[in-house]
């Protein structure tokens, strides 16, 4: 059965868990993170990447810094954020 994470080509589409992934795709992730210490260290800590993206952060347990922690973290990949706690 297919990961419901990658597309046809294997490609992530969406990250909700690493179980099932394939080694590559934990390699990209992991470089693509280490590119972004780069930019903790710049005065401008926001990238493009996310323009025009929504990420939406469902929460199941109250934690204001895990909600703040995520928040900041989509907005300075420059994404609209919403938040749900249930």
């Amino acid at each position: 059965m297919r990961n419901p994470q990658l597309n046809a080509n294997g490609e992530l589409t969406h990250l909700l868990s690493i179980e099932g992934l394939p080694r590559a795709v934990l390699t990209q992730i992991l470089d693509t993170a280490s590119s972004f210490i780069e930019v903790s260290d710049r005065d401008v800590k926001k990238v493009p990447l996310l323009r025009g993206k929504s990420v939406f952060n469902v929460f199941f347990e109250n934690s204001t810094r895990t909600r703040t922690t995520f928040e900041i973290a989509a907005k300075r990949l420059s994404a609209d954020v919403i938040n749900l706690d249930v």
